[in-house]
């Protein structure tokens, strides 16, 4: 569902070529209450033995979520990996992992070429995902970052605060499904299968509010 409407935004000349913007958001769902020998099972990618004795039991355990902790936020879930385009402002493609992957994890499988270039915030820079932008011919304005003992320049903070006025845009999107959707990325769904789901519809439910704000205000 969401391919075929991405595909009429595409056909009506709403996703463009002047560039995307990645970002990831947590998608929080219900933390299960498990002990530390069957979280460390679950951890190495097993099932509990008795998880598996009781299948009424198993239905209401999801063995694929993770936990993770940001600055002081920790949430247990997966994570919602949005590619945006530049100008709309729609969700053009994404791409749904466990919690606990890092953000820049995915940018090979959400980039491709004709994507002109790519914003991102700076948790995405690094040598490999500039080696896969240069060969699929995407310019990269993805943020720079510090590092220990290498502060960033002036410059290099002035060209941040440039960029930051496009990449800022993509969380306008996670603003519109928090706020507007009520709470959207917090799922009540156990197991994988209903998870990506939820978010794809998720995410064809903001491109289709989107879409709707650009044709009565004729934004685009």
């Amino acid at each position: 569902m969401f391919k075929l409407f991405e595909k009429h935004l595409r056909d009506a000349g709403l996703v463009g070529q002047e560039g995307k913007i990645i970002d990831a958001s947590f998608v929080d769902v219900p933390r299960q209450r498990n002990s530390r020998e069957e979280n460390e099972v679950i951890k190495a990618g097993a099932i509990p033995l008795e998880f598996g004795k009781n299948k009424d039991k198993l239905s209401q355990k999801d063995t694929n979520a993770r936990w993770t902790k940001k600055g002081n936020e920790v949430h247990y879930g997966y994570k919602n990996h949005v590619k945006a385009d530049r100008k709309s402002k729609l969700i053009e493609d994404y791409v749904v992992t466990d919690a606990s992957v890092h953000d820049s994890q995915v940018t090979d499988d959400l980039t491709k070429k004709g994507d002109v270039e790519l914003h991102a915030d700076s948790a995405y820079r690094g040598d490999d995902i500039e080696k896969q932008l240069s060969k699929k011919e995407i310019k990269s304005q993805i943020h720079d970052r510090a590092y220990r003992n290498h502060p960033l320049s002036e410059e290099q903070k002035k060209t941040n605060r440039e960029k930051s006025k496009i990449r800022v845009r993509i969380e306008h999107i996670f603003g519109f499904v928090t706020n507007s959707m009520r709470d959207g990325f917090k799922l009540r769904s156990i197991g994988t299968e209903r998870i990506v789901a939820g978010i794809g519809l998720i995410n064809l439910v903001y491109n289709m509010a989107r879409y709707e704000q650009i044709v009565r205000l004729k934004l685009v």
